[in-house]
């Protein structure tokens, strides 16, 4: 097979493979005996189909598979052998006509090629760049021991309502006439739960103040809710389309109160969220293991906001780069046939970025010996199953927990993809903090969310 590459500017590449008789024959013949082994034809024994008819039936396709093989596997080897960066997979040349497998041998293939762009990515120790520490204080502390608290809190029952608190009502809901009377076959809900500090309006919201067991309050739900038919139609056991058909006034005869009392600050807590055999029985205990946590997670968000900040100064440091875009448009579009030509055009312009950064990335993982291997992946599963269950304020998860929950986020092929860019990331990380100049500053929580949504 002939193969010749043509790449006058670097990124717009066109491959043309010449593929002779002989490249192909010796598979075709070799499928079409092993066809004719299978061959049940009536008539004929097994083995014993005559290869002219299994030609006739077959041969064309045999051909062809052959051919696209051959094709495939010698296209593979040339970019491997001659190193060539390739983007995306290799499209037909656009004006080359489709070959015609039905002539005699040679054929001609023309490919498009998209060729990575030739740059140089570098960071080294003269290259400065900010690392923010967040500064763990007694409010961040606060502000998680109250979410523990009120994680592990309940409600106990009470004889007033109290709009500071976060009381809630069980009662009964009538619907009434414009006279103020139990409207005849009316709604009625038996047990209804209300929260009124989550009403979108004062006025129905204030009618409940001090309200006592047995009180009966009148008040509108619609207009309690004015923008949440959803809201409404939950509260008041009707289809979402019915509530345009319920918008006068209902009694609430007050049934149950309930207060919300957050857990106490004690051991009982302590072990609930961190285990008994983590040894922690005072409340400076409890803080410090709080703040060591926090310094950790802390800690990893850091390094987040540092990677987009290596990502952003290498981008500015390269600087502009040109890249084969009408061949990417041409992958884009095939990559993405169900949302067609306009979404290619919408959504390019961050690909390109996104492609920028991810050579870009490459370049600093080799550089810096960053490899990814199974433990970096397994570890990096492990690590979002933690996170995860500290969401819902479970922070003494036992590793085989970990290990299993982990296992089953490795068996789906979209999240193992993930976890491979978050360990490339991870690590990637750690070596660059060791390589540039860091620029250290302290900040609060509230100053480092800010630069975040900036």
């Amino acid at each position: 097979m002939k193969i010749t590459f043509e790449n006058p500017d670097k990124i717009n590449g066109l491959m043309t493979l010449v593929v002779e008789e002989a490249d192909y024959k010796e598979e075709v013949e070799k499928t079409l005996k092993d066809y004719r082994k299978r061959a049940n034809i009536p008539g004929f024994r097994p083995g014993q189909v005559p290869m002219g008819l299994i030609k006739r039936q077959v041969g064309a396709q045999v051909k062809a598979d052959a051919i696209n093989k051959v094709l495939g596997e010698s296209l593979q080897k040339y970019i491997v052998d001659n190193k060539i960066q390739m983007l995306g997979q290799p499209m037909g040349a656009e004006g080359h006509e489709p070959v015609d497998l039905e002539k005699d041998a040679p054929y001609e293939f023309k490919f498009d090629i998209a060729v990575a762009p030739e740059f140089k990515a570098e960071l080294t120790g003269k290259d400065k760049i900010d690392y923010y520490d967040i500064t763990v204080d007694d409010k961040l502390i606060d502000q998680q021991v109250d979410m523990f608290t009120s994680r592990a809190g309940h409600y106990d029952k009470a004889e007033a309502y109290d709009p500071e608190q976060r009381d809630m009502l069980k009662g009964d809901l009538r619907e009434l006439d414009a006279d103020g009377n139990t409207l005849e076959g009316g709604l009625e809900v038996e047990a209804a739960v209300l929260m009124p500090q989550y009403m979108k309006v004062d006025d129905q919201k204030k009618r409940f103040d001090g309200a006592k067991l047995g009180d009966i309050i009148t008040w509108n739900p619609r207009k309690a809710y004015p923008d949440s038919d959803v809201e409404v139609s939950s509260l008041l056991k009707i289809d979402k389309e019915q509530v345009a058909e319920h918008t006068g006034d209902f009694s609430y005869q007050i049934t149950e109160i309930s207060r919300f009392v957050k857990a106490e600050v004690n051991k009982e807590l302590f072990d609930s969220i961190y285990g008994a055999e983590a040894g922690i029985d005072t409340e400076e205990k409890f803080r410090e293991t709080i703040a060591n946590g926090l310094k950790v997670q802390l800690g990893n968000d850091s390094d987040y906001k540092f990677l987009q900040d290596v990502r952003a100064y290498a981008e500015k440091k390269v600087g502009d780069i040109v890249f084969p875009e009408a061949i990417l448009k041409r992958i884009m579009l095939q990559n993405n046939e169900d949302k067609g030509a306009e979404f290619v055009e919408k959504n390019f312009e961050a690909s390109i970025k996104e492609l920028k950064w991810h050579l870009i990335r490459e370049q600093l993982a080799e550089a810096n010996g960053v490899k990814v291997e199974d433990d970096d992946v397994r570890n990096a599963a492990k690590e979002m199953a933690r996170a995860q269950f500290a969401q819902y304020g479970m922070n003494n998860v036992p590793d085989e927990y970990l290990d299993n929950y982990a296992q089953e986020m490795l068996k789906k092929r979209e999240t193992v993809d993930n976890l491979v860019e978050r360990a490339i990331d991870r690590k990637l990380t750690l070596a660059l903090k060791n390589v540039v100049k860091l620029n250290n500053k302290s900040v609060t929580i509230d100053d480092f969310n800010k630069l975040m949504s900036e």
